[in-house]
């Protein structure tokens, strides 16, 4: 076997990056804000912060991947969605400590560089950053065909928000007699697409494109639903101040994440009759036999986002972010807690 001589012989193709990079700068341009500083091709993104109207402004960050989501979007030969993803996952995450978001990077890793592949990725990520008021200031594309598989695509993003110091929520001013709203999710969001794969259509992409009985949507357009984003319906309250605490339900499913804002001493108490379990996740039940803790700790089962409100006004907020194609419900509330008992407690 001849050893390579160039890079392009070696598996990484520098002109086809190139010409990726050219085909997103309309997408990554549209999401520019005034505080931005930068323009596509820089080694770093600059954002400036001096002018904004919180009085005492603290940054939040945070990270994540859509994980094996993209998995199906390989089998479905459709790439979207998953930049939605993972700018509204990462959105509702600091969303929930009571932050707005700033800016936004996503990297972007694959076995062999697809121009028009990256495109539908960050055209997605472009929709997303637009819809929340974000600005995509970087990212990084990455050809490794020695890592990943033929096909394989890797997608992470990184957000920075921002937050008044004196309207941070860390979970402190959840009381005994709150409400907890839980308001819809769109599908799995990002969570629990290793399991789900390989219980509804075995990674065969032929079965991915199957119709389930009562359905109006394939297997694989159900899994790639976009991660919804909460901050459009939640920023408001914000504003007026009326919500105690907050929780986004990823992986570990609302015992999980919930138990992240409930404090010491306090228990929520969750209904699961209070709201219709969508078809999606009753497949996934009878697909996987799974108990009932079992299936709440992988998989979201309707709920993507939880507020926890003043009992007194839940029932005027719970008007306010109830919509037909995102619904809340009342869904729980919270009480002392028991010695020895959860934080977070599933009442069929």
């Amino acid at each position: 076997m001849t050893s390579p001589k160039t890079y392009k012989e070696a598996g990484v193709d520098i002109e086809a990056g190139s010409q990726a990079t050219d085909r997103i700068k309309q997408w990554v341009k549209r999401t520019s804000t005034p505080q931005v500083l930068s323009e596509i091709g820089l080694f770093g993104g600059m954002f400036d912060i001096s002018g904004l109207p919180e009085k005492q402004p603290v940054l939040v960050s945070s990270v994540d991947s859509v994980g094996t989501k993209t998995k199906v979007a390989v089998a479905c030969n459709r790439y979207d969605t998953i930049g939605i993803d993972i700018v509204n996952h990462c959105v509702d995450d600091i969303l929930v400590q009571g932050a707005r978001p700033l800016f936004f990077l996503d990297y972007i890793a694959l076995a062999k560089m697809d121009p028009d592949q990256i495109e539908q990725v960050v055209k997605g990520v472009s929709d997303a950053c637009v819809e929340n008021g974000c600005a995509l200031v970087g990212g990084e594309m990455c050809e490794m065909p020695d890592v990943y598989s033929d096909g394989d695509i890797d997608l992470v993003g990184s957000i920075v928000g921002v937050v008044d110091k004196s309207r941070i929520l860390d979970g402190s001013k959840v009381s005994d007699g709150d409400t907890l709203i839980g308001i819809a999710s769109s599908g799995l969001h990002t969570n629990g697409y290793t399991l789900a794969r390989k219980v509804l259509y075995d990674d065969d992409p032929s079965l991915a494109s199957e119709t389930p009985e009562g359905w109006n949507m394939t297997i694989g357009e159900a899994l790639l639903a976009p991660h919804r984003s909460y901050f459009p319906k939640v920023w408001p309250l914000l504003e007026e101040g009326v919500v105690h605490g907050m929780a986004h339900i990823t992986g570990g499913g609302i015992t999980g994440n919930l138990s992240r804002t409930i404090p010491n001493g306090l228990s929520a108490q969750i209904r699961l009759s209070s709201w219709p379990v969508p078809p999606l996740f009753q497949l996934l039940a009878e697909k996987t036999g799974a108990a009932v803790d079992e299936l709440y700790q992988t998989f979201n089962m309707g709920i993507g986002f939880i507020l926890c409100v003043p009992e007194e006004s839940s029932k005027e907020i719970l008007v306010k972010i109830d919509s037909p194609d995102a619904p809340a419900w009342i869904i729980g509330d919270v009480i002392p807690q028991i010695d020895g008992g959860p934080q977070v407690a599933l009442i069929p």
